[in-house]
């Protein structure tokens, strides 16, 4: 069995990271502003000020539009980018730590 990612190596001291440094890696945190402006903007933005949008969607004023069906839309579609954007990540890690450790064999 793998000892968990961050742990110390057998012969290192010091107690093991509580998050592994790669959790936060500058990707992830970009993502993680991106969608959470996201969210805030759908959240607080339009909902709240969305009398002063004079268009509709259907034929429902957008802000009843927002308030009743967009944001749960909206809030989905954060949790598949989320998703879809932490696995095409977790991929590219893997191709890298793939290539470091074909390099190690060469090396």
């Amino acid at each position: 069995m793998l000892p968990p990612r961050g742990a110390p190596d057998p012969g290192e001291e010091g107690a093991p990271h509580a998050f592994p440094p790669d959790l936060h890696d500058v990707r992830h945190l970009r993502l993680k502003a991106a969608l959470l402006v996201v969210w805030a903007l759908t959240s607080f933005g339009v909902c709240f000020f969305a009398r002063d949008l004079l268009f509709s969607v259907g034929d429902w004023p957008v802000g009843f539009w927002m308030a009743s069906q967009g944001a749960v839309f909206v809030f989905i579609a954060i949790v598949v980018v989320y998703a879809w954007a932490m696995s095409r990540f977790e991929r590219e890690d893997a191709r890298a730590a793939q290539a470091l450790d074909g390099e190690r064999e060469l090396g």
